[in-house]
Protein backbone atom coordinates (compact mmCIF):
# COMPACT_ATOMS: atom_id res chain seq x y z
CA UNK A 1 0.00 0.00 0.00
CA UNK A 2 1.37 3.40 -1.01
CA UNK A 3 1.35 6.01 1.74
CA UNK A 4 2.55 9.59 1.39
CA UNK A 5 4.27 11.27 4.34
CA UNK A 6 4.74 15.00 4.96
CA UNK A 7 6.32 17.13 7.66
CA UNK A 8 4.38 20.09 9.00
CA UNK A 9 6.75 22.72 10.35
CA UNK A 10 5.39 26.25 9.86
CA UNK A 11 8.35 28.68 9.81
CA UNK A 12 6.77 31.32 12.04
CA UNK A 13 4.88 30.02 15.07
CA UNK A 14 3.66 33.54 15.84
CA UNK A 15 1.80 33.87 12.54
CA UNK A 16 -1.99 33.89 12.51
CA UNK A 17 -3.62 30.96 10.71
CA UNK A 18 -6.06 31.97 8.00
CA UNK A 19 -8.87 29.66 9.01
CA UNK A 20 -12.49 30.77 9.32
CA UNK A 21 -14.84 29.43 11.98
CA UNK A 22 -12.00 27.41 13.47
CA UNK A 23 -12.82 25.65 16.77
CA UNK A 24 -11.14 26.94 19.90
CA UNK A 25 -8.90 25.12 22.29
CA UNK A 26 -6.32 23.85 19.82
CA UNK A 27 -2.87 24.73 21.12
CA UNK A 28 0.57 23.14 21.41
CA UNK A 29 4.20 23.83 20.69
CA UNK A 30 5.51 22.75 17.32
CA UNK A 31 8.23 20.14 17.93
CA UNK A 32 11.67 20.93 16.46
CA UNK A 33 11.35 18.03 14.03
CA UNK A 34 7.85 19.12 12.98
CA UNK A 35 4.68 17.03 12.91
CA UNK A 36 4.16 13.93 10.80
CA UNK A 37 1.23 14.01 8.37
CA UNK A 38 0.29 11.13 6.10
CA UNK A 39 -2.33 10.16 3.54
CA UNK A 40 -3.17 7.30 1.21
CA UNK A 41 -2.64 7.29 -2.54
CA UNK A 42 -6.29 6.55 -3.33
CA UNK A 43 -9.55 5.35 -1.76
CA UNK A 44 -8.23 1.80 -1.38
CA UNK A 45 -5.24 3.01 0.64
CA UNK A 46 -7.64 5.24 2.57
CA UNK A 47 -9.58 2.13 3.56
CA UNK A 48 -6.41 0.56 4.95
CA UNK A 49 -5.53 3.73 6.84
CA UNK A 50 -8.95 3.78 8.47
CA UNK A 51 -8.52 0.18 9.54
CA UNK A 52 -4.98 0.55 10.86
CA UNK A 53 -4.85 4.10 12.23
CA UNK A 54 -3.19 4.62 15.60
CA UNK A 55 -4.92 5.88 18.77
CA UNK A 56 -2.85 9.08 18.56
CA UNK A 57 -4.01 9.95 15.04
CA UNK A 58 -6.36 12.80 14.05
CA UNK A 59 -8.16 12.56 10.69
CA UNK A 60 -8.90 15.42 8.20
CA UNK A 61 -11.19 15.43 5.16
CA UNK A 62 -12.99 17.93 2.94
CA UNK A 63 -16.55 18.14 4.22
CA UNK A 64 -19.14 16.58 1.88
CA UNK A 65 -16.66 16.23 -0.97
CA UNK A 66 -14.32 13.54 -2.21
CA UNK A 67 -10.78 14.12 -0.98
CA UNK A 68 -7.70 12.48 0.41
CA UNK A 69 -7.77 11.28 4.01
CA UNK A 70 -5.05 13.22 5.80
CA UNK A 71 -3.88 12.18 9.26
CA UNK A 72 -1.60 13.82 11.79
CA UNK A 73 0.13 11.51 14.23
CA UNK A 74 0.56 13.04 17.66
CA UNK A 75 3.25 11.84 20.10
CA UNK A 76 2.92 8.32 21.47
CA UNK A 77 0.52 8.19 24.40
CA UNK A 78 -1.16 11.52 23.59
CA UNK A 79 -4.59 9.87 23.68
CA UNK A 80 -4.11 9.14 27.40
CA UNK A 81 -3.81 12.80 28.38
CA UNK A 82 -7.52 13.46 28.89
CA UNK A 83 -10.74 14.07 27.01
CA UNK A 84 -9.27 16.86 24.86
CA UNK A 85 -5.96 15.22 23.96
CA UNK A 86 -6.66 15.68 20.24
CA UNK A 87 -6.62 19.47 20.65
CA UNK A 88 -2.90 19.48 21.41
CA UNK A 89 -2.08 20.67 17.90
CA UNK A 90 -0.71 24.11 17.04
CA UNK A 91 -3.32 26.10 15.04
CA UNK A 92 -0.82 26.61 12.22
CA UNK A 93 -0.37 22.85 11.98
CA UNK A 94 -4.14 22.48 11.87
CA UNK A 95 -4.09 24.91 8.93
CA UNK A 96 -1.38 22.83 7.24
CA UNK A 97 -3.59 19.74 7.52
CA UNK A 98 -6.59 21.62 6.15
CA UNK A 99 -4.64 23.06 3.22
CA UNK A 100 -3.16 19.67 2.38
CA UNK A 101 -6.52 17.94 2.33
CA UNK A 102 -8.03 20.73 0.22
CA UNK A 103 -5.16 20.50 -2.26
CA UNK A 104 -5.86 16.78 -2.61
CA UNK A 105 -9.53 17.13 -3.44
CA UNK A 106 -10.49 17.32 -7.11
CA UNK A 107 -13.40 19.68 -6.53
CA UNK A 108 -12.28 21.19 -3.24
CA UNK A 109 -8.97 22.31 -4.67
CA UNK A 110 -10.79 24.49 -7.23
CA UNK A 111 -13.21 26.07 -4.77
CA UNK A 112 -12.96 28.86 -2.25
CA UNK A 113 -14.54 28.76 1.20
CA UNK A 114 -14.09 25.03 1.55
CA UNK A 115 -15.04 23.39 4.83
CA UNK A 116 -12.74 20.82 6.38
CA UNK A 117 -13.91 18.27 8.91
CA UNK A 118 -11.57 16.64 11.43
CA UNK A 119 -11.85 14.23 14.33
CA UNK A 120 -9.76 11.65 16.22
CA UNK A 121 -9.21 8.62 14.01
CA UNK A 122 -10.66 6.46 16.78
CA UNK A 123 -13.98 8.25 16.19
CA UNK A 124 -14.23 6.98 12.61
CA UNK A 125 -16.90 4.35 12.05
CA UNK A 126 -17.39 1.87 9.22
CA UNK A 127 -20.77 0.22 8.80
CA UNK A 128 -21.99 -2.46 6.43
CA UNK A 129 -22.90 -1.08 3.03
CA UNK A 130 -20.52 1.88 3.10
CA UNK A 131 -18.46 2.45 -0.03
CA UNK A 132 -14.69 2.03 -0.05
CA UNK A 133 -13.12 4.96 1.79
CA UNK A 134 -16.44 6.17 3.18
CA UNK A 135 -16.73 6.72 6.93
CA UNK A 136 -19.13 7.86 9.60
CA UNK A 137 -18.57 8.92 13.21
CA UNK A 138 -19.20 7.25 16.53
CA UNK A 139 -19.90 10.63 18.15
CA UNK A 140 -20.47 14.12 16.78
CA UNK A 141 -19.11 15.65 20.00
CA UNK A 142 -15.52 15.28 18.82
CA UNK A 143 -16.10 16.28 15.20
CA UNK A 144 -14.78 19.73 14.29
CA UNK A 145 -14.97 21.93 11.22
CA UNK A 146 -13.02 24.88 9.87
CA UNK A 147 -13.34 26.84 6.67
CA UNK A 148 -10.53 27.67 4.27
CA UNK A 149 -11.08 30.89 2.38
CA UNK A 150 -8.70 29.93 -0.44
CA UNK A 151 -5.75 27.76 -1.31
CA UNK A 152 -2.45 29.02 0.06
CA UNK A 153 0.28 27.88 -2.30
CA UNK A 154 3.06 28.81 0.12
CA UNK A 155 1.73 26.20 2.56
CA UNK A 156 1.00 23.50 -0.02
CA UNK A 157 4.40 23.98 -1.70
CA UNK A 158 6.22 23.85 1.65
CA UNK A 159 4.50 20.57 2.51
CA UNK A 160 5.12 19.11 -0.95
CA UNK A 161 8.84 19.68 -0.54
CA UNK A 162 8.81 17.31 2.46
CA UNK A 163 6.78 14.63 0.68
CA UNK A 164 8.02 11.05 0.60
CA UNK A 165 6.24 7.82 -0.19
CA UNK A 166 6.58 4.39 1.32
CA UNK A 167 4.87 1.02 1.18
CA UNK A 168 4.53 0.20 4.89
CA UNK A 169 2.92 -2.88 6.34
CA UNK A 170 0.23 -0.95 8.18
CA UNK A 171 -1.14 -3.95 10.00
CA UNK A 172 2.29 -5.11 11.20
CA UNK A 173 3.19 -1.57 12.30
CA UNK A 174 0.01 -1.31 14.37
CA UNK A 175 0.56 -4.74 15.92
CA UNK A 176 4.13 -3.78 16.86
CA UNK A 177 2.96 -0.45 18.29
CA UNK A 178 0.34 -2.19 20.44
CA UNK A 179 2.88 -4.77 21.60
CA UNK A 180 5.25 -2.00 22.70
CA UNK A 181 2.38 -0.30 24.53
CA UNK A 182 1.60 -3.50 26.43
CA UNK A 183 5.25 -3.83 27.47
CA UNK A 184 5.30 -0.21 28.67
CA UNK A 185 2.00 -0.69 30.53
CA UNK A 186 3.33 -3.85 32.22
CA UNK A 187 6.48 -2.04 33.37
CA UNK A 188 4.45 0.88 34.69
CA UNK A 189 2.13 -1.51 36.54
CA UNK A 190 5.12 -3.27 38.12
CA UNK A 191 6.64 0.03 39.27
CA UNK A 192 3.28 1.03 40.72
CA UNK A 193 2.94 -2.33 42.51
CA UNK A 194 6.39 -2.04 44.09
CA UNK A 195 5.73 1.54 45.18
CA UNK A 196 2.37 0.53 46.68
CA UNK A 197 3.89 -2.38 48.60
CA UNK A 198 6.66 -0.14 49.91
CA UNK A 199 4.12 2.45 51.06
CA UNK A 200 2.01 -0.18 52.80
CA UNK A 201 5.10 -1.56 54.57
CA UNK A 202 6.02 1.93 55.77
CA UNK A 203 2.48 2.53 57.03
CA UNK A 204 2.54 -0.80 58.88
CA UNK A 205 5.91 -0.07 60.47
CA UNK A 206 4.78 3.39 61.53
CA UNK A 207 1.58 2.00 63.02
CA UNK A 208 3.46 -0.66 64.97
CA UNK A 209 5.94 1.90 66.26
CA UNK A 210 3.09 3.94 67.71
CA UNK A 211 1.16 0.94 69.06
CA UNK A 212 0.57 0.69 72.87
CA UNK A 213 1.34 -3.00 72.66
CA UNK A 214 4.92 -2.10 71.74
CA UNK A 215 5.22 0.18 74.76
CA UNK A 216 3.84 -2.44 77.15
CA UNK A 217 6.34 -5.15 78.22
CA UNK A 218 4.87 -7.52 80.84
CA UNK A 219 8.36 -8.86 81.74
CA UNK A 220 9.23 -5.44 83.09
CA UNK A 221 6.14 -5.14 85.30
CA UNK A 222 5.79 -6.19 88.96
CA UNK A 223 2.75 -8.27 89.79
CA UNK A 224 0.53 -7.35 92.73
CA UNK A 225 2.00 -8.75 95.98
CA UNK A 226 5.52 -9.04 94.59
CA UNK A 227 8.46 -7.05 95.99
CA UNK A 228 11.41 -6.16 93.83
CA UNK A 229 14.88 -6.79 95.34
CA UNK A 230 17.95 -4.66 94.86
CA UNK A 231 21.36 -5.95 93.88
CA UNK A 232 22.10 -7.00 97.50
CA UNK A 233 18.94 -9.02 97.71
CA UNK A 234 17.31 -6.48 99.99
CA UNK A 235 13.75 -5.26 99.33
CA UNK A 236 13.73 -2.21 97.06
CA UNK A 237 10.98 0.24 98.03
CA UNK A 238 12.20 3.02 95.84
Amino acid sequence: KMVYYFTSKPPNEEATPQLMDAPGGFAADIPPEGCMLYMGKDKFENEELIKHSWPEDVWFHVDKESSAHVYIRLPRGSHKKGDNWFKEIHPLVVEDCCQLVKANSIRGNKQDHVRIVFTPASNLKKTQGMEVGQVGFHSDKTVFKAQIKERRNEIVNRLEKTKKWEEPNLQADLIQRNKEERVIAAKEAEVERIAKEKQQAEWKADKEAKSYDKLYDPTQMTAVGEIELDSDGEPDFM
